[in-house]
């Protein structure tokens, strides 16, 4: 006879045996024992817990020489052709060869003709949401009326694809996960009965790579008996499975908890030398952080961290010395460098970049804690700005003027914003706070007086030339007077402006024009000679 894998070999035949899904088999031993039997169950879940096997429980309990019972003989007929699945009374069909409506329109035709040896016919469809919709649709009466001696057994690991018609005419049961224990439990039994030599720990390794599948699990102890004979070594293991010790991830943990990039530089390359896949031991290094994050929030880590008693013990004492603020950092520093490695030509690189990131990114300190520094330091400029008497300074500052301005702002005192203390008057408050937005509207603006002021409206008199008008009264030059106009009066006012008249002044007859002085030229023209280092020569002085 030919070699039968584990998992043919130890398939559960009775509802007893199958591991991790209690609620499922109880419910059924108790529909058949009170004859409240469905005639279309939806069994749902991941691959390898249970699906297919329990429906082939089912239908040997339902037609069982002793039955319906919920413990089948195993020993009859109808029970030995149902497990070797040669039985014309149990129809095992593939969803996704025949899920085409021409198979279902058979499938149709061949469910009136009654069952030849046991009580029914049993159908069971597996991966049944590869069915078109034709399909469905074309099974919809016959499933929601089958003749009484037919009983329908959907399997599928993807439910939320089967159209809701078909849920609602069918009892669904969904298969969960198997825990990481009942799987090394089982396995333990397995080798027991076989004479395999393997540690707990090895068995662990086996269960946690099967990721809650009892029949991957069995492949991936096959697999590692075929390596290594009959006693399995934990390094073997590790090799076949691509897996990372616990005591290599916790050191690695603690390089980051360190901050030794150095360090943890180094073993990397450890790793690379023995052929270790990066993406894997990084994804085991997550998973390593989301433990001991675990570990410190909740109380009680043991149902939650799928992890043998030793290796949870060891997570709990370095859990116990590590920051839960810094773990979180850890994991989403990781977490980003893992999503960049899918799609970096370089993984290395990234990697060892990423590990850098992770061992400098620093600790956030709490709002509350900042707000309360930011109160503490304004305060600290507040009483900064109090005088001995615990009254504002008094600060004078020149009346505005182009010329004077640029002298004196390098050494005129502002305040903390870096704005003169103005004065009383409040175009002068104006024009101060415009020299620090617009300091060419400050100049020509800087002859200026208020005409008229009433509570809507400011009329400034200029004096100077049509050219100061026109700057004055652009759309931007006047949005902007009127926005720290509002700021100084406390209302909003419109700014209008008139040109005034120059004093026209009479020389006596013989003298000649007396040059003005330089505080009295145009604002303009002393900007030009301040840049230019020019000065003002007259037509007598020029001949």
């Amino acid at each position: 006879m030919s070699y039968q894998v584990f998992a043919r070999k130890w398939r559960p035949q009775v509802f007893e045996d199958v591991v991790g899904q209690g609620h499922i088999t109880k419910t059924l031993q108790n529909a058949i024992s009170s004859n409240r039997l469905a005639h279309a169950f939806l069994f749902s879940g991941p691959r390898g817990v249970g699906k297919t096997t329990t429906a082939r429980i089912l239908a040997k309990a339902l037609n069982c020489k002793e039955g319906p019972t919920p413990t089948p003989c195993g020993i009859c007929d109808p029970c030995r052709e149902t497990a070797a699945g040669t039985s014309v009374d149990v129809i095992e069909i593939d969803g996704a060869s025949n899920r085409g409506i021409e198979h279902i329109r058979e499938l149709r035709e061949t469910v009136k003709y009654a069952p030849v040896g046991g009580k029914y016919k049993v159908y069971v469809i597996d991966e049944v949401h590869m069915l078109t919709n034709e399909a469905f649709n074309a099974l919809l009466k016959t499933l929601e009326e089958p003749p009484p001696h037919v009983i329908f057994i959907f399997a599928t690991t993807e439910p939320q694809k089967i159209p809701a018609t078909i849920h609602s005419r069918c009892q669904r049961y969904g298969f969960k996960r198997i825990a990481l224990t009942e799987i090394a439990s089982k396995l333990r039994e397995i080798t027991n009965k076989e004479g395999i030599k393997v540690s707990d720990q090895g068995l662990n390794l086996i269960a946690r790579a099967a990721e809650g599948s009892m029949r991957d699990s069995q492949s991936l102890l096959d697999q590692a008996v075929s390596y290594s004979g009959m006693e399995i070594r934990n390094e073997d293991l590790q090799a076949i499975l691509g897996a990372v010790a616990q005591e290599t991830l916790k050191t690695f943990a603690d390089g980051l908890l360190a901050r030794d990039a150095s360090g943890l530089l180094l073993q990397i390359d450890t790793l690379l030398e023995q052929g270790q896949d990066m993406r894997q031991f990084l994804a085991g290094m997550v998973e390593h952080i989301r433990n001991l994050i675990i570990t410190r929030i909740a109380k009680d880590a043991g149902p939650i961290i799928e992890l043998p008693a030793a290796d949870l013990e060891t997570i709990q004492q370095q859990a116990s010395g590590a920051d839960t603020e810094r773990l979180v950092m850890l994991f989403d520093s990781l977490s980003r460098t893992l999503e960049e490695m899918r799609w970096s030509p370089h993984q290395r690189f990234t990697l060892e970049v990423g590990l850098v990131k992770a061992c400098s990114v620093a600790t956030l300190k709490p709002l509350g804690e900042v707000l309360d520094r930011m109160k503490s330091l304004e305060a600290q400029l507040g009483a900064r700005s109090q005088g001995p008497a615990g009254k504002p300074e008094a600060v004078r500052e020149r009346p505005a003027g182009y010329a004077s301005s640029a002298r004196s702002t390098a050494s005129a005192p502002t305040t903390a914003a870096g704005v003169a203390p103005a004065p009383g008057d409040p175009w002068e408050k104006i024009l101060i706070m415009l020299k620090q937005k617009r300091a060419s509207l400050a100049s020509a603006l800087g002859p200026s007086k208020v005409l008229n002021s009433s509570a809507d409206t400011l009329v400034v008199g200029i004096k100077g030339t049509n050219f100061q008008l026109e700057l004055a009264e652009q759309k931007e030059s006047r949005d902007l007077v009127e926005r720290l106009a509002e700021e100084v009066l406390g209302r909003r006012v419109q700014v209008e402006y008139q040109l005034l008249a120059e004093e026209k002044k009479t020389t006596p007859k013989g003298t000649s024009p007396k040059k003005p002085a330089p505080e009295e030229q145009d604002p303009f023209l002393q900007d030009t000679l301040s840049i230019f280092n020019g000065q003002v020569i007259e037509p007598n002085d020029a001949e």
